[in-house]
């Protein structure tokens, strides 16, 4: 269990702006930043991050919180995991008191298969540098690749004995549980029709140097394992299967190291193996990542899109593979990303290219060569054409398409000229050819979104239009008024209910000073007005709890001890502003403040406010009664027409005209 004192501290010392920037690139927007939802596949930028408020909120998935609640939301961290990367990361020592047995069995599913993963990268490190085959085999191949101990050190790079069980047996001694081992993949189980009880179990990457696999905030979820004898049998290079934590298609080798400088570098170039980036990241340049050798996903995309909009790809010069690789541009494209293409020399790769020439050449090198993928593309595509008009109609064909798949409609027409000039052909037949593609592609998406209507039985036969909850929205402000001035000492001019001398009722001022919770407290329950939204209920009684006892207060340490939904919900309130500007709310019986007007201004309006509505709502629910009600309705009539002439008196003093 941490220590309560290190929970304090490490919510004194993050930045929000500096933890998600590390995994999300953010511009500056007025007082806030905003970017693209890790959440959710978006290309206008609907992730809201306020520095001063420190809270989070995509609107595109509705998730939003503080600094842990992100780390728990993107990473999958359980609580204490996001405490203790906060911790790594701001460098505030942790203590710990010791967990009771009922709290170490409640570890989840993933947790365990996380720690597993981290005894193994260790263990496998361990391997390489301490035993002598570790140090024979495994640190002789890294040496010959050009690796430093300070490299194989920074990629936790390792070394799988070439024995059956070894490592499982390691892991079983230290309390790991076989299941465990299995689910994550590295161990694999079979079962022993002689021996029921005692399955047979076998290392998965036995004889294999080892490459750790980290998530974007530096969790071991699996590994790639490379085999170091000539068995054709077995595969060159073998990764983790699929797990609960290790997606390949969601993950990019590298990621981890690369995820700053390819931020700061506003650029990122994507290769296709663990050498490749291992060596960049040695000579000098750290923006770099890889697909693992599995060919490019959406997902994988995504996960640099929030970091730059700019790849750059690198080739190396096997001209077959180059045909093969040009698939995952058209992917690029489609995401609204910009694409540059560099190839080496033939008979070189990144990896070798990076080793043979020092930072200044290799970098040189890249800013010659990288192309803008039409130039790549068709240039490519018509050395293979040569001389016959058919294949050149394809390749024309090729590169159209290619530039179909941008969203911009500006970047498409400029590449239109620019393979108008490239191919010696009019920008007419290419636009032409262009608008049948995309007409194609329309066709195709309606027909798609037709099946899915059908298939989902889509009710769009409900003509009224949902209206506007007023009083969900002004118990709403009222936790907004809470979580933004709770503390604040303002000066109230309160309004009492009196009898004049005519006998008629007659609001009179009275000016109070008092803190904003303890005026609204104190409103609401003279007024017995009870909120009716459950998780406002349930905040409301909590802030109110909290704003007494604390004495200083802020929603960032309030909402540490929260659960989930209420965390959502509270980030919901305050980002909200953000992205929506009320409009004729005016006709709805709400009626917005500028937000320049005085605390205490706005704090009693909004609850003479939320009076006026529930007077109004009484007096209909009277008007009702008398309706149904055949007999004498003389005291009703008159609690209505008190409830009118109260009605009346609050309006005035609100600035309101009653028809």
């Amino acid at each position: 269990m941490i220590s309560k004192s290190t929970i304090d501290k490490v919510y004194e010392s993050a930045r929000l702006e500096e933890v998600i920037g590390d995994f999300v690139q953010l511009k500056k927007s007025g007082s806030n930043f905003k970017g693209l939802s890790p959440f959710s596949d978006e290309r206008t930028p609907s992730f809201m991050v306020s520095p001063v408020k420190q809270i989070w909120k995509d609107f595109s998935s509705g998730k939003g919180g503080n600094v842990v609640a992100f780390l728990m939301e993107h990473e999958h961290f359980t609580y204490p995991e996001a405490i203790k990367y906060l911790a790594r990361k701001y460098n505030i020592e942790i203590e710990e008191t010791e967990r009771t047995d009922e709290q170490k069995q409640e570890a989840n599913e993933r947790e365990s298969m996380y720690l597993v993963s981290e005894f193994a990268q260790a263990h496998f490190s361990e391997m390489l540098w301490e035993s002598e085959l570790g140090k024979a085999i495994g640190m002789t191949y890294f040496k010959e690749r050009g690796f430093t101990d300070g490299t194989i050190k920074k990629f936790g790079l390792g070394y799988c004995l070439d024995q059956w069980d070894g490592f499982t047996n390691a892991a079983l001694d230290k309390g790991y549980k076989l299941h465990y081992l299995e689910k994550t993949g590295l161990t694999i189980v079979k079962e022993d029709a002689n021996n029921p009880n005692n399955p047979r179990k076998f290392d998965r990457f036995k004889g294999r140097v080892m490459f750790p696999i980290h998530s974007m905030s530096g969790r071991v979820l699996g590994f790639g394992g490379r085999i170091l004898t000539n068995d054709k049998k077995a595969a060159k290079y073998l990764n983790s299967p699929e797990s609960d934590i290790y997606h390949k298609s969601k993950v990019l080798y590298g990621i981890y190291y690369a995820k700053q400088a390819i931020a700061k570098e506003d650029n990122c170039y994507l290769v296709e193996g663990y050498t490749d980036v291992i060596q960049f990241y040695q000579r000098g340049i750290h923006n770099v990542v890889a697909s693992s050798g599995t060919a490019l996903t959406p997902e994988q995309i995504r996960l640099i899109n929030r970091l730059t909009k700019n790849i750059t790809v690198l080739f190396d010069g096997d001209a077959a593979g180059l045909r093969a690789s040009l698939r995952g541009i058209d992917l690029i494209l489609e995401q609204g990303m910009n694409v540059k293409v560099c190839t080496f020399p033939e008979g070189e790769d990144p990896d070798s290219f990076a080793k043979n020439n020092d930072l200044e050449e290799l970098s040189q090198y890249l800013q010659d060569n990288s192309k803008d993928f039409i130039q790549f593309k068709a240039s490519l595509l018509v050395k293979e054409a040569a001389n016959d008009p058919i294949k050149r109609a394809d390749t024309v064909r090729d590169i159209v398409h290619s530039i179909s798949k941008i969203p911009d409609r500006i970047q498409k027409e400029i590449y239109i000229q620019e393979c108008a000039q490239i191919m010696n052909i009019s920008e007419a037949v290419l636009f032409n050819t262009l608008a049948q593609i995309s007409k194609k592609d329309i066709a195709d998406a309606t027909k798609k979104v037709k099946q899915e209507q059908k298939a989902f039985d889509v009710v769009k036969n409900d003509p009224v239009p949902q209206k506007v909850d007023v009083q969900y929205e002004l118990e709403r402000k009222i936790i907004e008024l809470l979580l933004l001035y709770g503390k604040n000492q303002e000066k109230f001019e309160d309004l009492i209910l009196k009898e004049n001398e005519e006998g008629d009722l007659v609001l009179e001022p009275e000016s109070v000073e008092a803190r904003v919770f303890e005026k609204i407290y104190l409103d609401l329950q003279d007024d017995e007005i009870e909120l009716t939204n459950p998780n406002f209920k349930n905040i409301y009684y909590k802030l109110i709890e909290e704003l007494n006892q604390a004495e200083d207060f802020t929603v960032n340490t309030f909402i540490a001890e929260l659960d989930q939904e209420m965390v959502i919900e509270i980030s919901s309130i305050l980002m909200e502003e953000e992205k929506y500007t009320l409009h004729n709310w005016e006709s709805k019986d709400i009626y917005p403040k500028d937000k320049n007007i005085g605390i205490s201004q706005l704090v009693s309006e909004t609850i003479l406010t939320l009076r006026c509505y529930l007077i109004k709502k009484r007096m209909e629910a009277l008007q009702n009664s008398t309706e149904e009600n055949t007999n004498d309705n003389s005291e009703t009539l008159e609690e209505i027409m008190n409830y009118l002439q109260l009605n009346k008196l609050l309006n005035k003093k609100l600035n309101r005209v009653l028809s």
